[in-house]
C-alpha cells in the first residue's frame, strides 16, 4: 500500500479516535503515532515510546482495530513497534518501500517487554554481578539449568532488567518460541476470570504451552490459594515440558507468607539468587550509560551528585531526565550547578503549581471515568486502581497528610488511604504498567 493512501487511511481513523476519546488522551497519546504499513491484513503502527505503545494495547487496541477495518474494508490485526528513524524513513519512502525489507521490531509478540532492557546496557558491579551472570546463563541453556530462576532484592535494583533482558536475548535468538512475561496480578486476573467465565480450558492452554514463562512480583500471589494452584500445576507442567520459568520477588521463597510449601518448594528448586542495593559506583555508571541513550553529556561530577541523591536505580533515569529538560529549556550545558537547580525544583515544583483538583482531573481524564466515581463508594478494580494513584500522587506531589486525601476523595478513612499510598509505592519500581500510567498522569499534570 501506497505511502499517501497509508496516511489518508491513518487521519481517518484518529479523526474518528479523536471523537470518542479524551482531549488529553488524544494528544498524548495518539497525535505521534503512524502507520507505517498495512500487509497480509496487518497494521504496523509506530508511537514514539514504550510507554505509549503499552497504554494504546491495552486501552485502545479494540477501537483502533474497528476504525481500520471499517476504512480498509477488511479484517485487521494489530502492530505497535517503537517509532525509531528506520520506522520513520519507511514512512517517508512511499513508493520505494516496496523495494526493501522493513525493519524487524524488537517486540512482536513481546508486548510488554521494553527492548532497551537488554544485557548490553546492565550495569554490573558487586551487588549484581552473580544475578547478571546466572540470567546469561539462563540464555545459554534455556531450560535446562537454574530452573526456575528465581531473582529477588528490593524495589529499584535492576531485577525487571534483567527479566526483560533474558526475554530479549531469546526473542533475538528465537522469535517463533512462546514467550510470556506478566506480573503476578496480571496473572492472578487471569487465574480469576477464567474462573468466573468458566474459561479455565484457554487459560491452562495459554500458560501451559510456554517455552518460557516469567512473572514479576511473584510474592502478590501470597493467601491467594486458586491461583498459587493453578501455578503449581503449570510449573509442574512446564518444567516437565522442559520450558523455562522465571520469576522475581521482593525476598526469597521461604520468606513469602502464607505461600504453600509444595510451592515454595518449588520455587527453591533451581537458582534463587539476590541482588543487593547499589553502591555509589554502580549508581553513577547506570547515570553514564542512561545519559548514552539520551545523547546528552553528562560530566563525572554531576553524575556523582545525581548518584548521591537516591537509594534506587529507577529512580535515577527520572532525576537524570529531570537535569537534561532543564538543560535543553534554557540552551545550557548540564553542569553541577544546573544539577542542583533541578534537584531544588523538584521538591517544590509540585506544591506550588499543581493542586488537589488539577490532581483529580488529570487521573479522571486519563482514565477516562468522572470525578464523582473517583469519589465514590463503588470498588471495580479499574475505580480502585484510578483511585489509589491518585491517592499516591496527592501525597507525593503535594504531600497532603492521609487525612486530608480521604476527606478530598469522598470521606474516606486514613487507613484506607495509607494502605492506597503504600501499595502504590510498592508496586510503581516494579510494575511497568502501573509507573507508565503515573507517568502518563505526570505528563498531563505538567502540560
Amino acid at each position: 500500500m501506497q505511502n499517501d493512501h497509508l496516511t489518508a487511511i491513518w487521519q481517518a481513523v484518529l479523526q474518528d479516535l479523536h471523537a470518542t476519546v479524551s482531549k488529553a488522551n488524544f494528544i498524548t497519546l495518539f497525535q505521534t503515532t503512524v502507520l507505517i504499513s498495512f500487509d497480509d491484513g496487518i497494521a504496523t503502527v509506530s508511537a514514539p515510546s514504550m510507554m505509549i505503545i503499552d497504554l494504546l494495547q491495552k486501552r485502545f487496541s479494540p477501537a483502533i482495530q474497528a476504525s481500520l477495518e471499517k476504512h480498509l474494508g477488511s479484517q485487521v490485526s494489530l502492530l505497535f513497534v517503537p517509532k525509531t528513524p528506520r520506522a520513520q524513513a519507511i514512512h517517508k519512502q512511499g513508493p520505494l518501500f516496496a523495494q526493501e525489507e522493513p525493519a524487524k521490531p524488537l517486540i512482536g509478540h513481546l508486548p510488554r517487554v521494553r527492548p532497551d532492557y537488554t544485557f548490553q546496557n546492565f550495569a554490573v558491579s558487586g551487588s549484581n554481578k552473580l544475578a547478571f551472570v546466572s540470567a546469561q546463563s539462563i540464555v545459554a541453556n534455556m531450560g535446562h539449568v537454574y530452573n526456575p530462576f528465581f531473582i529477588y532484592g528490593p524495589v529499584g535494583v535492576g531485577k525487571t532488567h534483567l527479566m526483560h533482558a533474558i526475554a530479549n536475548e531469546e526473542y533475538q535468538k528465537a522469535p517463533e518460541k512462546k514467550i510470556i512475561y506478566l506480573t503476578s496480578e496480571e496473572f492472578t486476573n487471569e487465574v480469576v476470570d477464567a474462573i468466573r467465565t468458566n474459561d479455565t480450558a484457554r487459560m491452562k492452554k495459554k500458560f501451559r504451552s510456554s517455552q518460557l514463562l516469567m512473572i514479576d512480583d511473584i510474592q502478590f500471589i501470597e493467601g491467594k490459594e486458586k491461583v498459587q494452584e493453578e501455578l503449581f500445576h503449570t510449573f509442574n507442567i512446564l518444567i516437565d515440558n522442559g520450558a523455562q520459568i522465571c520469576l522475581s520477588s521482593d525476598r526469597p521463597p521461604q520468606e513469602i507468607k502464607r505461600l504453600e510449601a509444595r510451592l515454595s518448594s518449588r520455587f527453591a528448586g533451581g537458582l534463587t539468587v539476590d541482588i543487593g542495593k547499589p553502591d555509589l559506583e554502580l549508581k553513577t555508571a547506570i547515570l553514564g550509560i542512561k545519559a548514552q541513550k539520551y545523547n546528552a553529556i553528562l560530566p563525572n561530577d554531576v553524575a556523582l551528585f545525581l548518584a548521591e541523591q537516591v537509594e534506587d536505580t529507577r529512580s535515577l533515569e527520572g532525576l537524570l531526565l529531570r537535569v537534561i529538560t532543564l538543560a535543553a529549556t534554557g540552551n545550557e550545558d548540564i553542569t553541577l550547578d544546573l544539577a542542583k537547580r533541578a534537584i531544588g525544583q523538584v521538591a517544590k515544583e509540585g506544591r506550588e503549581h499543581v493542586h488537589a483538583d488539577d490532581v483529580i482531573k488529570s487521573v479522571c481524564d486519563f482514565y477516562r471515568i468522572k470525578s464523582t466515581q473517583l469519589k465514590g463508594p463503588k470498588r471495580d478494580a479499574s475505580l480502585v486502581k484510578a483511585r489509589q494513584v491518585c491517592m499516591y500522587l496527592l501525597k507525593r506531589d503535594l504531600e497532603m497528610t492521609y487525612a486530608d486525601i480521604g476527606n478530598i476523595l469522598g470521606g474516606r478513612d486514613h487507613t484506607t488511604v495509607m494502605h492506597g499510598v503504600e501499595k502504590m509505592e510498592n508496586l510503581v519500581e516494579n510494575k511497568a504498567h502501573v509507573f507508565e500510567d503515573i507517568q502518563g498522569i505526570t505528563m498531563l499534570l505538567r502540560g
